[in-house]
């Protein structure tokens, strides 16, 4: 499936339709450059979560930041510091994935894959323009292929 946003404020919108999707124990792997906007649609994710969106800040340096949501917490981990696979396994990240109770979203997960479980969302941001952002998905294992079906349904319906 692949998505256009023409704006910060679509790619955020987008990062909403998704959350309102969720369950609890999903984990979305986000790909794409500096700048190409994981972290403003991890952002919308927050506000569709019932998180403070103006708190989410990239955890670049801190590696994991938690969002208390309404009824999911919301997970965000950047491994663009991380050496790799292995690095993200001792630095026990990975603990919580799956937990039932929150979303994890990975930024730089391409960085970590083969630490992470098989079953993913994955959103790959590509740069189209100064603002324009071509957003590729893919999804891996029964629950996130569902999800695929249903963001991409509600991502094309929605104003």
């Amino acid at each position: 499936m692949e998505l256009t946003s023409r704006s910060p404020e679509e790619t955020e919108r987008l990062g909403r339709i998704l959350a309102g999707l969720l369950r609890g124990g999903e984990l979305i792997c986000l790909v794409g450059e500096l700048g190409a906007g994981k972290t403003v649609f991890v952002r919308g994710l927050a506000d569709g979560l019932g998180c403070v969106p103006g708190e989410v800040a990239s955890p670049t340096y801190v590696l994991e930041r938690v969002y208390d949501g309404r009824e999911l917490d919301l997970r965000h981990l950047d491994a663009y510091r991380l050496s790799g696979a292995e690095e993200f396994e001792a630095s026990d990240l990975g603990a919580a994935l799956g937990d039932g109770s929150a979303v994890t979203a990975v930024e730089w997960a391409d960085r970590v894959a083969a630490a992470l479980p098989a079953e993913r969302l994955t959103l790959t941001f590509e740069p189209a323009g100064a603002d324009e952002r071509r957003i590729r998905a893919s999804a891996a294992g029964a629950r996130h292929r569902e999800l695929l079906a249903a963001f991409a349904g509600a991502a094309r319906t929605r104003p």
